[in-house]
């Protein structure tokens, strides 16, 4: 926040700070989004001083019209921002002026009549079975520690065997997984939602040699995965990990600690798994997230129609 005193006025810092914290504690963001929505609205601020010569003002929120905020994406399309960061600072942008339509402010008539900048819209690409086996096994080949060898192969296994993100793995606590013979734990996701995803034999097996080996106290009180000196284990350390295992066994750049968790999913699908159930693993808010599996598994999608549908079978007969 201390780079917005210079762009902008005490009493739209005073918006700012209080609008961040309805963010945490009224709309449960994590703190990757609150953090990514104080960067865009900071922008926002940084274009208006130059907009309008000066500090911004509450007033100047008081009727922004579509023409300011398409002068503001313009500016960051100049800089090289792609359709999704834009896309990302407008929502930002609308959800702070919602924040002072509330109070009186403001009104959010001219970001609400905004399009988003079109967005295409990549597959999912995840790792062959072999490749999501081979990173998830192999994990430990660069570590110079047993435990940290250990440690890297419960988090990727974790990943692909739960399909969960990495801040949902790295976010859990020392006292989670010490039931080996639970099936299933619940996940605290994205937006605060819980969802219950399923414990194979593999996730119980690295995390125990994990635990078994690390030097750390593990308890409820810390994170369950800690770095080198003890602390919270950082996702940079996860993703440079992932990187080496890349070089290593010649996958793709695509081949990301987040890669696993769409070959979770689509592992699942090829395997017969429904969309429903792989929507409540995922714990994606909308059917039609999940849905971008079914383009990637389209050889899975056609042996389901060629053995199902009566024409499709009737013709496998006759030949």
């Amino acid at each position: 926040m201390s780079n917005v005193l210079i762009f902008a006025s005490k009493s739209v810092m005073r918006e700012i700070s209080a609008w961040l914290e309805a963010l945490r504690n009224e709309r449960q963001a994590s703190e990757e989004t609150v953090e990514a929505y104080e960067r865009d609205v900071r922008q926002f601020m940084i274009f208006l001083t130059d907009y309008h010569a000066r500090p911004s003002e509450l007033d100047d929120f008081a009727d922004l019209k579509p023409m300011d905020l398409r002068s503001f994406l313009a500016a960051r399309r100049r800089d090289g921002a792609g359709a999704r960061s834009l896309g990302r600072g407008l929502s930002g942008i609308r959800s702070f002026l919602r924040h002072l339509e509330k109070r009186g402010l403001a009104s959010s008539a001219g970001a609400k009549a905004m399009r988003a900048p079109k967005q295409t819209k990549g597959l999912p690409r995840p790792l062959s079975v072999a490749g999501a086996l081979d990173v998830t096994e192999e994990a430990d080949a660069f570590s110079t520690e047993p435990w940290v060898g250990a440690r890297d192969v419960a988090v990727l296994t974790l990943l692909y065997g739960c399909g969960l993100r990495i801040s949902e793995a790295l976010t859990l606590r020392g006292d989670a997984l010490t039931d080996e013979m639970a099936r299933s734990m619940t996940i605290r996701g994205k937006g605060g939602k819980t969802r219950l995803v399923p414990l194979i034999p593999a996730v119980h097996e690295a995390v125990a040699t994990y635990r078994r080996l690390c030097p750390h106290d593990l308890d409820a009180g810390h994170p369950l995965f800690r770095g080198v000196r003890g602390g919270p284990l950082r996702p940079q350390i996860v993703q440079r990990n992932m990187a080496r295992l890349r070089g290593a066994f010649g996958l793709p750049p695509s081949a990301t600690p987040h890669a696993l968790r769409h070959s979770f999913a689509t592992h699942l699908l090829a395997a017969g798994g429904d969309l429903r159930t792989i929507q409540d693993l995922l714990g994606h808010a909308s059917l039609s997230t999940t849905q971008a599996y079914t383009a990637v598994d389209a050889d899975r999608l056609l042996s389901v129609y060629d053995n199902a549908h009566p024409r499709a079978r009737r013709k496998a007969e006759v030949s």
